[in-house]
């Protein structure tokens, strides 16, 4: 059993849609890899990406290889030895690509990558833009993503229960080992398997566990061995955290119990001249000037996080609403996902929800932001609950509520599918929080969306009462006489909205960082929304 990192030894090839690459067109390349983000001139251009690798097997009778993307964007399929063996069609979420028909000695891998544009509202980037890993079991393995843990407080004791997904031809057990901070053990369980079995649950309890929050982010972390003829066949670890959240609709949000203002940021998956290869370094940077601003929160606008995002938040002490899609069946754009939607979006749902379910920064699964079909199609409402469903398939002891991110609560279509969610997200739309929530007292809401204030670091525009988007610069002013049509007319604006209204939980300004694409108002490469700049410099409102 090993698990590596599978990112060295590819080579690329940019070719036009449908033209397939010589053996001479392929270079040399590091991955993680955005191929767009090498030509700004060109941001958007279309092209078909071939990676290819090859790499030498070990044994493989008797043993389990699979590979796992944490991200390729998008439409992608796989090559094993010129056999297509898999493909997937969302650019945000993990797969795991079973070799099967491996050889031993040599083999060769190709991942074709396909671009078209329009397929996002802002900068997406192309390619592996997220790490490659390659794990190797035997016969008898856990499940990727398949440790499922809960917490059941009861005064100082905390039930630990944990649901290990495994795949055993022969009995044996599950044993679970938590350590603390320094390694020690400090609890331990241990449940056998009849053969054939495919899930165990178990539980041990913590006697007053030091409690992960958002000022000491403390973690533990979970050894999960599958135990086959008294030896260890397999084996996960991943971090966890002791803490509950708590919802309620005329308090607010509560973190271990006690009462907490969701002061959170809106954030595209980008890194500014670093365009969309996943990058810990420059995360952490972002994340922590962004914590120094006081955000103790963050929206992942509008896609499933990297990895090493989620990881970070956890070190961090940073809250997450994690978001799934941006579209469903209607298409914001003409490539975008709601091509693939109808038949992809379980298997991703599912996906985004197992790899990170166990985080303890994760608060919230938004299914979706501003969705069209939630406002003029008749299938908003059957969607809404299926996508809930969808998430809970993963979340079935629903640890985590589900919610939207909305501008159309306005109106009745869009409220109707309220039911199926357990939290409403509002976007752009402070001015309904207390006629909604004397309507409907028992919603609970926040902020999903709020702000889009504008303005570009250290230029001002007078006279600062003249408000205009046309100047010449192509900047916006830091005066804050430069807005757009649906935002605040101010940061103050949307900070005393929230803080008058207990039972908001909080909010999500639009954006913490500026990011490649959207260039309201004007037609540049970036947007003007973020109050630090895509350098990581901060504006006059941070």
């Amino acid at each position: 059993m090993t698990k590596q990192l599978f990112n060295s030894g590819w080579r690329f090839a940019l070719k036009n849609i449908g033209d397939k690459p010589s053996a001479g067109d392929y270079r040399p390349v590091d991955i993680p890899h955005d191929w767009l983000i090498h030509n700004t001139h060109s941001l958007y251009a279309d092209g078909d990406g071939y990676y290819k690798k090859i790499f030498t097997a070990g044994e493989v009778e008797g043993r389990v290889y699979i590979l796992r993307f944490d991200g390729v964007y998008m439409d992608s399929e796989v090559l094993l030895n010129g056999e297509k063996i898999f493909e997937w069609k969302y650019g945000y979420t993990t797969f795991d690509v079973p070799l099967e028909g491996l050889r031993n000695g040599e083999n060769e891998i190709i991942v074709r990558v396909r671009y078209q544009s329009p397929n996002s509202r802002w900068y997406s980037g192309a390619g592996i833009y997220r790490n490659i890993w390659l794990r190797k079991t035997g016969e008898s393995y856990i499940l990727a993503d398949g440790t499922y843990v809960v917490f059941r407080p009861d005064g100082d004791v905390w039930r630990t229960e944990i649901d290990t997904e495994i795949n055993a031809l022969k009995f044996g057990s599950v044993r679970h080992i938590l350590l603390d901070s320094d390694g020690k053990a400090v609890a331990s369980s241990e449940a056998g398997f009849e053969r054939c079995t495919q899930k165990v649950s178990q539980s041990f309890n913590v006697a007053q566990p030091h409690l992960w929050s958002v000022d000491d982010p403390y973690l533990y972390t979970l050894r999960t061995e599958l135990i086959i003829n008294g030896e260890c066949a397999d084996v996960r670890q991943e971090r966890i955290g002791y803490r509950t959240i708590g919802f309620d609709s005329a308090e607010g949000f509560f973190l271990n119990g006690v009462n907490l203002k969701l002061n959170g940021a809106c954030m595209h998956h980008d890194l500014g001249a670093l365009g969309s290869a996943v990058n810990r370094a420059a995360t952490k940077r972002q994340l922590a000037i962004l914590k120094d601003m006081g955000v103790n929160a963050i929206r992942t606008s509008h896609n499933p996080p990297s990895v090493e995002f989620m990881e970070l938040c956890d070190e961090m002490g940073i809250l997450v609403d994690s978001e799934g899609f941006d579209m469903w069946e209607l298409k914001k754009n003409d490539y975008d996902y709601h091509r693939f939607f109808p038949e992809w979006h379980e298997r991703d749902a599912r996906s985004w929800v197992r790899r990170d379910r166990n985080h303890p920064s994760i608060i919230m699964w938004s299914i979706g932001n501003e969705i069209y079909d939630t406002h003029a199609s008749p299938r908003g409402t059957e969607i809404t609950k299926e996508l809930a469903r969808c998430v809970r398939i993963d979340d079935y002891k629903n640890a985590h509520p589900v919610t939207i991110g909305s501008n159309y609560m306005r109106w009745d279509p869009a409220q109707k599918g309220a039911k199926y969610l357990d939290i409403i997200g509002y976007n752009y739309t402070e001015d309904i929080y207390d006629e909604h929530h004397a309507k409907h007292p028992k919603w609970i809401i926040y902020g999903s969306e709020t702000a889009s204030t504008v303005q570009s670091r250290g230029v001002y525009h007078f006279p600062a009462k003249v408000f205009t988007t046309n100047y010449d610069d192509g900047q916006c002013s830091s005066l804050l006489n430069c807005a757009t049509g649906w935002g605040a007319p101010s940061p103050e604006y949307n900070i005393t909205e929230d803080r008058n209204r207990k039972f908001s939980l909080g909010q999500f300004i639009w954006t913490g960082f500026d990011y490649i694409g959207e260039p309201t108002p004007y037609h540049s490469k970036n947007s003007f929304f973020g109050h630090i700049d895509t350098a990581g410099f901060p504006k006059d409102t941070y």
